[in-house]
């Protein structure tokens, strides 16, 4: 069941078309299959990465219970991401975009080594951005502070804006409402500079939903998908709130906000 925004009033004069939203419960490679060609100007997107617990066995995680357990129901269905599987990914990828668009991709340091050069085959990777999470989280070895996001372009276009650095500190989401909740703010520095009111945002992995409450901040239009009948449900919720202009109700305007960036300051 798709969801979509109703169109709302104006001042004076015409009636703008607000943006739309759509969030389906599906798998990844359905629900793009399931879009035209050229059909979405923006895709953020953070797989559900199944590489790194399946190489390191995890055990008893504070978040992931016993990994591998198939009655545990403290995590989420994760994405298959042999290289052949990702590789039909980010095809489909590809299909729906518009020609000189752009795409952001986030890794963990394992699936940026398995797959990142998949990226290179089909996009034109113009850089990777360090994610500092601020405070410090679970790890095996080293403890992880951080995630990648590779950004990459089908075909030309430049950032709009020439103020963004490549490492991005924004404080992740602490005790979150669904697993790798990601900050809305994150999904908001990726768009920043490549969209504009009026484009359409794609996430075929949207999770809890922050993706989408970015683009509709942006003044996007938001298309997404997830495979999970909880994730579909919260961010449903949380677009519905603030369509009818009542917030966030998983973020604080202060837990949202990204630290003091010293190139922005």
């Amino acid at each position: 069941m798709a969801v979509v925004a109703r169109p709302g009033g104006a001042r004076g004069g015409a009636v703008p078309q607000p943006p739309s939203w759509r969030i389906e419960r599906a798998d990844c490679l359905d629900f793009l299959g399931s879009l035209d060609d050229h059909s979405v100007d923006c895709i953020v997107t953070d797989p559900a990465y199944s590489g790194m617990n399946q190489h390191m066995q995890f055990g008893h995680g504070r978040i992931v219970g016993r990994y591998g357990d198939p009655g545990n129901t403290r995590w989420f269905q994760e994405f298959h991401d042999d290289p052949e599987t990702f590789a039909h990914l980010l095809d489909e990828c590809h299909r729906v975009l518009r020609p000189d668009r752009h795409i952001y991709v986030m890794f963990d340091s394992y699936s940026l080594l398995s797959l990142g050069a998949l990226m290179r085959e089909r996009f034109q990777v113009k850089g990777v951005i360090v994610w500092d999470k601020v405070h410090i989280g679970m790890g095996h070895y080293f403890r992880r502070r951080h995630e990648l996001v590779v950004f990459a372009c089908k075909g030309r276009r430049r950032l709009a804006r020439r103020d963004l650095s490549d490492v991005w500190r924004i404080r992740r989401i602490h005790r979150s409402a669904y697993p790798t909740q990601k900050p809305v703010e994150l999904f908001s520095r990726m768009l920043a500079g490549s969209v504009e009111p009026g484009m359409r945002v794609c996430d075929p992995f949207c999770g809890s939903g922050s993706s989408a409450l970015a683009a509709l901040e942006a003044g996007c239009s938001f298309v997404g998908a997830d495979i999970s009948a909880a994730a579909v449900d919260l961010a449903r919720r949380r677009c519905t709130a603030w369509e009818a202009g009542d917030g966030d109700p998983l973020e604080r305007p202060a837990a949202a906000s990204a630290a003091p960036d010293p190139e922005l300051v």
